[in-house]
């Protein structure tokens, strides 16, 4: 059983679990709790769905990017312990989402980004192997399961467990700009005390600006083009 005050269900390749997770960083950083990091993925989330009618053109090889991340997040997660999957998250959002010129679909799943990555994080560059090794999926279909098992199925990523494993869990939240350090204190707590009331479902909308990265051109204190997503995707058409 964990011990961690947060289980964090990300995907590698989703913006918006990124940004989130530099808020929970944040905010880390500045009180005493601990974060696991867990698998959740797009690509088998999605897996019943026709790409080519419902997403845009790059959304199949972009979700099959994040389930080939989340191999080798596995396989570090068996050889290395779970407290090595975060430096690694963090280690591919950099290279993902913190450059002026990203990598594109079908090119974030690769022994080019993941190599570095690896050895940003400490760990071996060989446990790159495990991107084209489908034996691991198992493993992540199961986090994937478990994250929507807490939440239901109408959801993305992020998904954030609080005080696990009794504590709610929700899809979300979903940020667009990171916060000065102050203001993600003040935004955990708002978070966290919706989370323990006892009932508390959702608050949505489905209109986000485009996130404060620069691998989309949205620099610090710039707000990013607003868009209209349906069901926390970007699918053309439910």
């Amino acid at each position: 059983m964990s011990d961690a005050d947060l289980h964090f269900y990300f995907d590698p390749v989703c913006p918006f679990a990124w940004m989130t997770s530099k808020w929970v960083r944040q905010v880390a950083a500045q009180r005493n709790y601990s974060v696991e990091w867990r698998f959740i993925s797009l690509r088998l989330l999605n897996a019943h769905i026709d790409y080519a009618a419902h997403f845009p053109a790059d959304y199949e090889a972009g979700h099959t990017d994040g389930l080939r991340l989340l191999r080798v997040a596995a396989r570090v997660r068996d050889e290395h312990g779970a407290a090595a999957v975060g430096p690694l998250y963090e280690a591919f959002g950099r290279r993902i989402f913190e450059v002026d010129e990203p990598p594109g679909s079908g090119l974030r799943g690769t022994p080019e980004l993941a190599g570095p990555a690896l050895s940003e994080a400490g760990l071996p560059t060989d446990l790159a192997a495990a991107l084209d090794d489908d034996r691991w999926d198992a493993e992540i279909q199961a986090g994937t399961d478990e994250a929507l098992a807490l939440t239901g199925k109408d959801v993305g990523t992020p998904i954030l467990h609080f005080r696990p494993p009794g504590g709610a869990a929700f899809f979300g939240p979903v940020i667009s700009r990171l916060p000065s350090d102050e203001e993600a204190v003040a935004l955990w707590d708002h978070v966290v005390a919706l989370s323990a009331f006892p009932g508390f479902a959702e608050l949505k909308r489905s209109l986000r600006e485009q996130p404060q990265l620069p691998s989309f051109g949205v620099r610090p204190g710039e707000v990013g083009k607003q868009e209209d997503w349906h069901g926390g995707s970007r699918r053309l058409k439910r």
